[in-house]
């Protein structure tokens, strides 16, 4: 797949590049992307939601009415979870909600994530690029030349540039990240791809 090349004005420089069809031409797996991003949903949860259980909560212990005669239900403790205050039935309790995920799985969705976005015409290749000072207008200027200033952009950097970083911070709907430290669910959560040509060839060694 033949794309062309833009500078960070957003202007064609004429200049073409092949996209890996090992990457970027594949079918999609749709499943492999549901199950990375449900991993790393997972992985976001604290999982230490409590409640106190009847064992735990701290009230008397006494009986507190009589077996019989009194034409209600029988009763032992405060505690029941029949009554207001009483414990809890079935609350949450702490717990790890991390799962196992095969690598080739999470490399697989990451391929059907980035081939799903190039099959959708949401990749942009630009030359390799930095920005004078952290300012969150020349930020919005690089986006308005590739007119996605009110799109979910993902701009993918071969290595940490704080100038961009810090700049792009302010945008809500603007993410930049490394290639070594993309994952499926920023892929997919993004409406448009901008890769810099560096960390393209990173990102075609570290997924072929």
């Amino acid at each position: 797949m033949e794309v062309a090349i833009y500078n960070s004005k957003g202007e064609d420089t004429g200049k073409k590049i092949n996209l890996s069809d090992e990457i970027f031409g594949i079918e999609p797996s749709e499943h492999a992307i549901y199950l990375d991003v449900k991993q790393y949903l997972a992985n976001q949860r604290q999982g230490t939601h409590k409640v106190k259980e009847r064992a735990e909560n701290a009230h008397s212990t006494r009986k507190i009415k009589k077996q019989k005669g009194t034409g209600g239900a029988r009763a032992g403790s405060i505690k029941s979870p029949v009554f207001v205050g009483g414990g809890t039935i079935f609350g949450p309790r702490p717990r790890d909600y991390s799962f196992k995920l095969n690598k080739k799985v999470k490399q697989l969705a990451r391929k059907s994530a980035l081939a799903t976005k190039a099959q959708g015409n949401s990749v942009s290749i630009l030359e390799n690029f930095t920005l004078e000072g952290p300012r969150t207008k020349s930020y919005i200027e690089f986006l308005t030349g590739f007119e996605a200033l009110n799109t979910k952009t993902l701009l993918i950097l071969p290595e940490v540039d704080t100038n961009v970083v810090l700049s792009s911070r302010n945008l809500q709907k603007a993410k930049v990240v490394t290639a070594d430290s993309l994952n499926t669910y920023d892929l997919m959560h993004a409406d448009r791809l901008l890769i810099a040509e560096g960390a393209l060839s990173k990102l075609e060694s570290l997924l072929q």
